[in-house]
Order: C-alpha cells, then structure tokens, then sequence
C-alpha cells in the first residue's frame, strides 16, 4: 500500500525519466503511461504501462486511484483532459491552460488580449493570405510542432507548398509569424502552484542548432537586470493569467533593438531548465512534482556563479552503442561534471542526454560543458588527452 499518493504521468520520454529521481526522494509514487516498452521513462519507473494517450479509456484506467495527472509532452487530447477533470481527477496543468502549449494560434491570440509582446503574426489558409502578411515570414503548424518540425522559413509563395501540404496532411492551421531580428534566444522558467505560490528562475540563454535546443547558459550573460526582470514577471504574470501549474517555460527572443518577445510556451519541465538539475538549490523537475501535488515550492537560486548545459546529440553512425564508453575520459578529465543519459538508443542527431558544468568562471564551464558533449557524441574520439 503506498504511503503517499500517486501520480500519473503521461508520457515515457527523458523528462518524464528525470521527475522520477526527485519522486523518490520525496517519497512520491509514480504511474507512467508509456508509448513502448523500454522507452526512456519506463526504464526507471517500475508502475508503468504502454498505451496510447490519446485513447481516454486508457487515461481513464492510468488515472484510476492516482491523485493527479501530469505530462512528458502536450499531445493529449484537450477534450480527453476535460473528460478527466470531469472524473474528478486533477489534471495538472489544466486543459484550459496547457491549450496555450497545444495549440500556437489559441496562444497567440491569448496572449495579444494580456497586451504580451510577441512577433506580428496571422493564422493564414492560403499562399494568398501569406503573401498578403508578407514575405519573407516563418510559417508554423498550431499543434504537433517540436525540435524544429513543423517550422518553416519560407522567402516566396513557391516556398509555402510543403507547408501548407504537411499542414493539410496533419489537419492542423497554420500561422505566420514575421522573421524577427533577434540578438538571441532566452527562456525564463517559472514554477506555480494550485495554491498560487510561484518560484522564478534565473533567466537564460540558449543556443539552437538544426531547430534543437543545444545549449544553456545560466544565467544568461550581460543581461540587463530591467530585461530580465521583464522575461521573469512575463512568465509569472502568464502563468497566473493562464492558471498553469507546475513548470511554465517561456522561449523570448531579445531583439537586436532591444524589446522581449514571446516565441513560445511549454507547461512542462523544459529542456532550457536541465542546468537546475545541478545548479539550483531544487530543480525544474522536484519544483514541477511540488507543484502538481501542491507542495510548498523550493528556492530556484543558483547554486553557483554561472552552469551551462550543452545536449549530448547522437553522433556518427559508428558511435551507435558506445555512448557509455565516454564516462572515463568524461569524468576523469572533470571530476565536477555532471552527465545525464536517457537510456534512448543513438541515433544522428538525438537527444540522448545532457551534460551540467558550474562554478565561477563562464568561459571554464562552456569550455568544460563542451568538451564533455563533444566527447560522448564522438567528435572528439581521435584527440590527444587534453
């Protein structure tokens, strides 16, 4: 009989994998619904089982007992999650605020009536009505986008026909955002809980490559403090205003003439917030579980200077089954590196885990956080000792 009561998380991928770590230390039972067996989640969560989350009788039966329900990711079905709470289990976050992560052009409009900067955009229905917003723009699906997919730049009306024909194949809109002329990319991650409680994290900056998200630095250097108290009460005041709980992550641009404008939302933990995993006092993912269970939050501060994240991404082909092999020149160099792995099979390109390095020099932990990726993704294999 279990001591405390359980959680039902949807979604078997690495952040579902890194919420278990924090449950065990707090004493919190999990039930997993996973999309395989052995996927990334259900390698370290024994109460889990497979099925598809977007059949309701399976939510209904992974539910069934648990205290609450979170997520992996945001593809479930927004009426499934009404069907729930209507069953009278908390979902969390609710389906009237994780439809602002589902669905880009209910985000988009929501966020205009809060009077939150975000690029001009427009949902459109034809190469007419792109060229009417004007080109060159980006063009994005409103729902199933990730990593870069469903994200187009397109330059001419001949660039909107693979667009339009993904968009019609998956039965979703599309929205066109303008190209906007950013200095870089931040995220400011917040935690909210049912109770109202709320914790804000340093504001960061992050590096993309190929659509993926590769690198982290927190806090976000030469940021000034007027800025990053604007991305900070922008995400507490849309995590209020949207009555998200748990983790709400919130991708800014910096623009070169220096506004913040919102990309994108995400109400889960985030692959910008992996450094609190070593350089908070309590990370995205324990503060995402308190959340959900609406237990008092922890401290978001740093606990050092500075932490950078880099993602180990699969490498060549030949690397496919070694990534394990790169612990000892990996730990040996850095005794204070801190690797994370998401037991996923390797593939070019992949997430298969991240690698933490903190302390008080900036260019010694990009150095050391780099090198790290590098060398389990295999680009440095045939280098001297360094």
């Amino acid at each position: 009989m279990a001591l405390a009561p359980t959680l039902a998380v949807i979604g078997g991928g690495q952040l579902a994998r890194m919420m278990a770590q924090p449950a065990i230390a707090l004493g919190l039972p999990l039930r997993l619904l996973a999309e395989a067996d052995g996927v990334s989640a259900a390698q370290v969560i024994p109460d889990h089982v497979v099925g598809d989350y977007t059949d309701l009788d399976t939510l209904v039966k992974l539910t069934d007992g648990c205290a609450a329900v979170t997520f992996d990711h945001e593809h479930v079905p927004t009426e499934h999650l009404h069907a729930l709470e209507e069953a009278g289990i908390a979902v969390r976050p609710g389906p009237e605020a994780l439809v602002h992560a589902q669905d880009k052009g209910v985000m988009r409009s929501r966020l205009a009536e809060l009077g939150i900067p975000c690029p001009r955009n427009a949902l459109v229905a034809s190469v007419a009505d792109v060229e009417a917003f004007g080109l060159p723009c980006v063009l994005k699906t409103t729902r199933g986008g990730y990593d870069g997919k469903g994200v187009w730049f397109v330059d001419s009306p001949e660039d909107c026909a693979e667009p339009f024909r993904a968009a019609a194949e998956a039965g979703v809109a599309l929205l066109a955002e303008e190209q906007v002329a950013f200095r870089r990319e931040l995220s400011a991650l917040v935690a909210r809980s049912p109770s109202g409680q709320a914790a804000a994290y340093a504001v960061v900056a992050s590096t993309q490559k190929d659509g993926i998200c590769h690198e982290v630095v927190a806090p976000a250097p030469d940021l000034a403090p007027q800025m990053s108290g604007q991305a900070q009460e922008i995400a507490l005041r849309l995590a209020g205003a949207l009555d998200v709980v748990g983790i709400l992550a919130v991708e800014l641009f910096e623009t070169e003439d220096g506004r913040i404008l919102v990309n994108e939302l995400a109400m889960r933990p985030h692959n910008t917030g992996h450094w609190t995993q070593d350089g908070a006092v309590t990370s995205q993912f324990e503060n995402h579980l308190r959340a959900v269970m609406d237990l008092p939050l922890g401290s978001p501060e740093p606990r050092a200077r500075w932490t950078v994240m880099v993602n180990i991404l699969g490498g060549p082909d030949d690397q496919v089954g070694r990534l394990y092999d790169g612990f000892p020149h990996a730990l040996a160099r850095d005794p204070y590196l801190r690797v994370h792995l998401y037991g996923k099979e390797l593939r070019p390109g992949r997430k298969v885990g991240h690698v933490n390095a903190y302390g008080d020099d900036l260019e010694d932990c990009l150095e050391r956080a780099r090198h790290a990726a590098a060398w389990f993704r295999g680009d440095l294999g045939n280098e001297s000792e360094a």
